[in-house]
């Protein structure tokens, strides 16, 4: 019996809406890469994005366990000799607090080009508002 291989046109991409308000990062994270990937779809095929889309919404209200606040460290290269920059997870939250789930969601996906077509599908707002209730995002509890 042949494997069955869905056609990308096949793929009904969905809208879901995560309120991350004081719930775990991790949690929101693997939450969040589950459905960009698609792995919870009967369809899931390792090679294509099957994966639906996601909208995050209180991204500054995420919560961080023990003392990763102060000791977590967010670090990114320029590229130049010296140019290792750092930030620790609070300043982080203070500057751009979208990042925290955007850094974690994009670790837990692929390293390849499809991962990033699947990090496209993802959309995280610091407050309760979002341009996306045109798409009718399902709400999805996170534990």
């Amino acid at each position: 019996m042949p494997t069955y291989i869905p056609k990308v046109d096949e793929a009904q991409r969905k809208w879901f809406l995560i309120d991350a308000k004081d719930r775990v990062l991790g949690k929101v994270a693997t939450k969040v890469a589950t459905i960009l990937m698609g792995k919870d779809k009967p369809i899931f095929t390792p090679f294509l994005d099957t994966g639906d889309h996601v909208v995050v919404v209180n991204a500054a209200a995420v919560h961080l366990t023990g003392r990763k606040e102060s000791l977590k460290l967010y670090r990114h290269h320029s590229g130049h000799p010296g140019g290792l920059k750092t930030a620790a997870a609070s300043d982080v939250r203070g500057k751009h607090p979208e990042r925290l789930i955007e850094e974690a969601v994009r670790g837990m996906l692929p390293k390849t080009k499809l991962g990033r077509a699947m990090f496209a599908k993802l959309k995280v707002y610091t407050g309760e508002k979002h341009p996306h209730q045109a798409q009718r995002p399902q709400p999805i509890a996170v534990r």
